[in-house]
């Protein structure tokens, strides 16, 4: 991974620098030859008088040198053995992009056992769609409720709803892409609805009820004056229909080289978090009549990967060129792997435990591309590598305990459950970068 994923490096400007402090190695020194087989008989006094200050002196040099090496190590202790308490709280080095074992990588870890989750019930907050309320429609084990995820060399800062709230104050959150943003945008909400008291202070904007089928949602907190708000665009590019003599197999076309006829509506956020990949298959494209589009000519023999990574291209250039990094954070979320039992997408296998092995689900064309463009812009952007970790989850998606349980899903997740994760993963960034203070997490 790549240090123009922060905000200076990686994120945040608070970072600790976490390159390696070079220490002082301060060996033990050859005796001064301060006497000689020869006489000294023509040694004026002045030079025995500089010798013997030299060698009163060079103890002293040799206290100080000691002292400036054990502070320099002491540094190093703090910055290396306590990662939790610099780089991890503070963002620095998280998307790491070198091979310095003592970079701690927030996305390098495991899922453990705590029983302070969840934190919200999804039953309670109206914000949480019916089709992911799991329990709310049957699942009777709560197992997967209680998985934390652990990085190895340090710790996602413990939720703390005031603290976010407090920090989100006057501000405007925008999440755009697929139905996973939706329900990422949901659990967002619904873990701070836990920390405000007059809940019918936060209503929908335009008071629409939460759907997949309205693109625009917004959420506002009038208590504390700010608005999380959720843009419906599952490729970030333009949709169109077919254009002027294009062949008869052409029904819509998807236009590479512009961004969504909505993205205007993004620009004025504090922060940004995208997401796409769920809709680039065959079945949402090509097999429904829908090909790529660059300019006026339609692109029948690109492939899904190529257009892909063009319509990424279109979106980095969009940001360079439109958005203000100065003020307004940018994050992009990787691909989230499903759990299909076969590649009809008809059989659903849910587990009650996390998996042991990622079974090649860790590794995806979407997020090596999304790492690929983002590497090479120009602005900072943070890239949340969520495809690796969410990985194991067999056990936290919908499976049949949707609000339509004759068609089973292992492509969402539950709520609770592990969009929450990830959310917890995001705010630890915000907390840094807007310097609020955070309860660290459990070791």
């Amino acid at each position: 991974m790549v240090n123009n994923f922060s905000r200076s490096t990686s994120f945040n400007r608070r970072a600790l620098n976490a390159e390696s402090p070079r220490v002082l190695n301060v060996s033990s020194p050859k005796a001064l030859n301060v006497l000689s087989a020869k006489p000294l008989c023509f040694t004026s006094s002045r030079v025995y008088h500089r010798l013997g200050w030299v060698s009163r002196l060079f103890p002293v040099l040799i206290l100080i040198g000691a002292l400036i090496s054990f502070i320099i190590l002491l540094h190093g202790g703090y910055i290396y053995v306590l990662p939790s308490l610099s780089q991890a709280f503070y963002g620095h080095g998280v998307l790491k992009f070198n091979d310095s074992s003592n970079v701690c990588d927030i996305f390098d870890g495991s899922w453990v056992i705590d029983d302070d989750y969840p934190f919200y019930n999804a039953s309670d907050c109206p914000f949480a769609e019916q089709g992911f309320n799991c329990l709310g429609n049957g699942r009777k084990d709560r197992d997967y409720l209680k998985w934390r995820w652990k990085p190895k060399n340090c710790d996602i800062p413990r939720f703390n709803v005031h603290n976010v709230l407090e920090m989100l104050r006057d501000k405007r959150i925008v999440f755009v892409g697929d139905s996973m943003s939706r329900t990422q945008w949901e659990s967002l909400i619904c873990l701070l609805m836990t920390g405000v008291e007059d809940k019918k202070s936060v209503y929908e904007v335009n008071g629409n009820k939460i759907t997949k089928r309205i693109r625009f949602l917004g959420v506002r907190f009038t208590s504390f004056n700010f608005t999380i708000e959720f843009f419906r665009s599952v490729f970030l590019v333009q949709h169109g229909w077919m254009p002027r003599h294009a062949p008869k197999r052409v029904r819509s076309t998807l236009k590479l080289d512009k961004l969504d006829d909505v993205s205007n509506e993004w620009i004025n956020a504090d922060v940004l978090i995208f997401n796409t990949g769920q809709w680039w298959v065959p079945g949402k494209l090509f097999e429904t009549g829908c090909y790529f589009q660059v300019g006026n000519s339609v692109k029948l023999g690109m492939s899904i990967p190529a257009g892909f990574k063009m319509a990424l291209g279109t979106w980095a250039s969009w940001v360079e060129n439109t958005i203000d990094t100065n003020r307004t954070l940018v994050f992009f979320r990787t691909f989230e792997p499903s759990h299909w039992s076969e590649k009809s997408r008809r059989f659903c296998n849910v587990t009650q435990s996390p998996l042991s092995e990622t079974e090649g689900r860790d590794r995806s064309i979407f997020s090596e591309t999304i790492f690929e463009v983002i590497k090479n812009m120009t602005v900072p952007i943070t890239v949340l590598q969520v495809t690796s970790m969410s990985a194991f989850r067999r056990d936290a998606h919908v499976g049949g305990w949707s609000d339509n349980p004759m068609v089973p899903d292992c492509s969402h997740w539950c709520l609770p459950g592990l969009p929450d994760i990830w959310n917890e993963i995001f705010l630890s960034y915000l907390l840094a970068n807007y310097g609020l203070p955070a309860v660290n997490g459990k070791q």
